[in-house]
């Protein structure tokens, strides 16, 4: 079967990887691509002596790019791929698909297998690992390393339920807060570390956080958020509190850093949504409590894996 257009736009962020591959082929070592909202700020063109000439952005759902100084023809990510493969049509497509590791030709042929499928969704679980910290908050060291699905299942399991109705009937700010901090276990979703502090970080989940604080709305918000047609929702559940909300992505961590990520994602919802979001989530160990959310949301991808590596949650 052939490799189409739209499997390589699926597999690379609407194509925005394949900008960054090939920039990096120019400048090794280099962030290429610094992402601001859905847009790109100006990066290196090789193509026109290196100037900061090279404006990339996603427009229904494909990148594009321009060059400021018109060195090169307004196109997208496969006209782009052009100039540096030489290639067209199958040829092209065929590069990218090769150069970038995306495996489509495989996946056509072998996806349709139902145990394969699994096993594919099992590998990305045991690879978006973090580390989880038993309470209270000034316990810095991580008990164990833990995956989305692990911690779902505490969520909507009865660990923290009487906890949560606890803190929820507590009206002083203050006690709400230490009671908070000393009662939760929290995990840190962006990775796992050898204790909570952002230079002692082991190694990057690939997932990001955001903090929603004081929502009036939560279904609301919950349902744009489920809905946006750029970011994919791995896990939603509402915060210890019962009027804030956890929200969290994959990010791409080969186009941006962790704190790049962050403040596109955070402008992209001011712009988008007119909302603000913590700016905590700015750091890699920010701390997440646990509590319950029987409604909590896990991206359906993960739970038909049943893929577990906690014997009791209700123990932790």
């Amino acid at each position: 079967m052939q490799i189409s257009r739209k499997a390589i736009l699926d597999k690379t962020s609407y194509g925005l990887n394949i900008y960054a591959h090939l920039l990096r082929q120019y400048y090794p070592g280099k962030t290429v691509l610094s992402l601001s909202g859905k847009d790109c700020t100006p990066s290196p063109n090789p193509f026109n002596k290196d100037k900061s000439t090279l404006m990339v952005k996603v427009v229904d759902n494909c990148a594009r790019h321009t060059d400021s100084d018109k060195a090169i023809p307004d196109g997208d990510a496969f006209g782009f791929a052009e100039l540096y493969y030489k290639l067209q049509g199958q040829e092209l497509l065929q590069a990218i698909n090769d150069d970038l590791n995306l495996h489509i030709d495989k996946d056509d042929n072998q996806t349709s297998n139902a145990g394969e499928e699994l096993d594919l969704i099992q590998r990305k679980l045991s690879m978006t690992r973090f580390s989880y910290f038993k309470k209270p908050i000034s316990n810095i060291r991580p008990s164990l390393e833990m995956n989305l699905l692990d911690v779902y299942q505490i969520i909507i399991g009865n660990a923290f339920a009487d906890k949560t109705k606890t803190l929820r009937k507590i009206e002083d700010p203050k006690q709400a807060r230490k009671y908070k901090a000393s009662n939760f276990d929290y995990v840190t979703f962006s990775g796992t570390f050898s204790k909570r502090k952002d230079a002692d970080l082991k190694k990057h989940s690939g997932l990001l956080t955001i903090d929603f604080d004081h929502i009036p709305n939560l279904d609301k918000l919950k349902k744009l958020l489920l809905a946006d047609e750029y970011f994919e929702t791995e896990l939603m559940f509402v915060s210890p509190s019962g009027d804030g909300l956890k929200w969290i992505i994959s990010i791409d961590l080969s186009l941006a850093t962790h704190a790049e990520n962050f403040q596109a994602i955070a402008n992209y919802l001011k712009h988008t949504y007119n909302i603000e979001v913590d700016k905590s989530g700015r750091d890699i160990s920010r701390s997440c409590f646990l509590p319950h959310d029987s409604e909590a949301y896990i991206n359906p991808k993960y739970t038909s894996s049943n893929h577990s590596n906690t014997k009791d949650h209700d123990s932790i």
